[in-house]
């Protein structure tokens, strides 16, 4: 999980320093300057469409956030499993369902030419971070994947609002990537103080989630609980 938390730092500093750049420009303590038609550079306050678009670029910055991050986070769980050979019959019954999804998705060959030691490799093997997420992660989406493996998806509330702006940037950031609203569209709508809002509670939110993953591997809630003897 260090990996993890080094890459979220990083992403979520740019994701800072891009919305602190939009405020500097809005209160004017950061000016564009332009070269002229004569070569000399002309001072220019924030064009108020240009904002627009600097706005809905911001949805853009948050949903790679996001996702980075899930994705990144999903992955680190299956590299514990490796790290510790972890084998399928320890696993929780919910994550032996994953597994044996992940592998029906899978090329038995491309399976049988990674797998040395079934019962530790088939885990992994079947694993694809790339086919995670593809455009469509919201806190509902990581509710389901809490509750499939099996960590805590509860947050601080008056900090992240659990997510629930999730939601409008997943949207934002597809209506844009498909072409079905114009950044003026997206942008119009939210001022940059409402963004830098926005913008702190799902950094907070990533970051609480981050930490249940990390309470979660730290106690290998992923293992089968043992059967007591009757």
């Amino acid at each position: 999980m260090n990996t993890v938390f080094l890459d979220f730092n990083t992403r979520a500093k740019e994701v800072n320093d891009y919305f602190i750049f939009l405020e500097r420009l809005e209160k004017q303590t950061t000016k564009l300057a332009l070269f002229d038609t004569t070569g000399k550079y002309q001072i220019q306050s924030l064009d108020p469409e240009l904002a627009k678009t600097l706005k809905a670029n911001g949805f853009l910055l948050l949903y790679n956030l996001i996702e980075s991050t899930m994705r990144n986070a999903i992955e680190s769980i299956f590299e514990e499993f490796k790290n510790k050979a972890v084998t399928f019959d320890q696993l929780k019954p919910e994550i032996k369902l994953i597994v044996l999804q992940n592998l029906k998705n899978r090329s038995p060959k491309k399976i049988y030419l990674t797998i040395n030691q079934l019962s530790t490799d088939i885990i992994t093997a079947t694993f694809e971070r790339e086919e995670l997420f593809s455009g469509n992660v919201d806190a509902r989406l990581i509710k389901e994947i809490a509750d499939k493996y099996g960590f805590s998806y509860q947050t601080n509330f008056t900090k992240t609002k659990n997510g629930q702006n999730l939601v409008a940037i997943k949207s934002n950031r597809n209506d844009l990537a498909h072409g079905i609203k114009s950044f003026e569209e997206v942008g119009r709508d939210k001022t940059i103080k409402q963004l830098l809002e926005i913008k702190e509670e799902v950094i907070e939110y990533l970051t609480q989630i981050l930490e249940n993953i990390r309470h979660y591997l730290d106690n290998e809630e992923y293992l089968e609980l043992p059967t007591g003897n009757p």
